[in-house]
């Protein structure tokens, strides 16, 4: 599965939106969605493939403003679609040397756009089907949570950034994603969101996650957003104007359990 069609932003081209929600792949019920609160100010982009019996994903934090950084989410899609296919479509290719050369890929195709250093947390994902496991690499600390026959609750393992150096080494991480799972993962604009003194934060998400107990894909997406959003609003003083930040949301659901 591909990307939708390019949009126009204010500067012209910007990362495809991808039309997510993958249905069955080899039989098992994967339900993908991603969505952005607002309109794109930012960096924050997502997009979803599925190659052969996995399906990989990404959600990035690029920093800077439109339209200046909508040319390096650009290079990062096309590096992150093309390098899924090649890394991990074939049945016997190794899930996470494939993660590791994928995330390799989108981070050369990142710096290489900027042409120098880009801050961009990153969380990219794939998972298996036939060995019903998540391998993932969270580059920079996304807020990544799982839901489970565990409980609820932040998936570990997090490494530096992407953008500072085309040496550096990710090194992927895995975890069982059982039928009836349920991963949630946003930008820093969701967390970041303040009433008062008081921040929506990790907190704010694992607690939409842990109701979300019959809920989809882009029913979890939009909980979360609009949970975050309503906290921030309750909190805004009278004739203040908001500034806003990118607020995106990812979510993956494995059918039954």
């Amino acid at each position: 599965m591909a990307g939708g069609e390019a949009g126009a932003g204010a500067g012209g081209l910007e990362p495809r939106r991808a039309a997510l929600g993958l249905g069955l792949v080899d039989g098992v019920g994967v339900d993908l969605h991603g969505e952005y609160l607002f309109d794109r100010t930012g960096g924050d982009f997502y997009d979803a493939v599925r190659v052969g019996k996995r399906v990989a994903f990404i959600l990035s934090d690029i920093a800077g403003k439109r339209p200046e950084v909508d040319a390096i989410a650009m290079a990062m899609q096309e590096a992150f679609q093309a390098s899924a296919a090649e890394q991990l479509s074939a049945d016997d290719a190794n899930l996470m040397e494939g993660m590791e050369q994928l995330v390799h890929a989108v981070n050369l195709a990142l710096i290489g756009s900027a042409k120098g250093v880009c801050f961009a947390p990153t969380m990219i994902g794939c998972f298996d089907v036939q060995l019903g496991v998540l391998a993932y690499i969270n580059a920079g600390g996304q807020t990544a949570l799982l839901r489970d026959s565990e409980g609820t609750r932040a998936l570990p393992n997090t490494s530096l950034p992407l953008g500072l150096t085309t040496h550096m080494a990710y090194e992927a991480s895995m975890h069982a994603f059982e039928p009836g799972a349920k991963l949630v993962v946003v930008t820093k604009g969701v967390i970041a969101v303040m009433r008062g003194k008081t921040r929506f934060g990790e907190a704010g998400v694992l607690e939409v996650l842990q109701q979300s107990k019959d809920k989809s894909a882009i029913e979890i997406c939009k909980a979360v957003l609009t949970t975050a959003h309503e906290f921030e609003r309750r909190g805004w003083k009278l004739g203040r104007k908001a500034v806003r930040d990118d607020m995106t949301a990812l979510a993956m659901v494995r059918s039954g359990g």
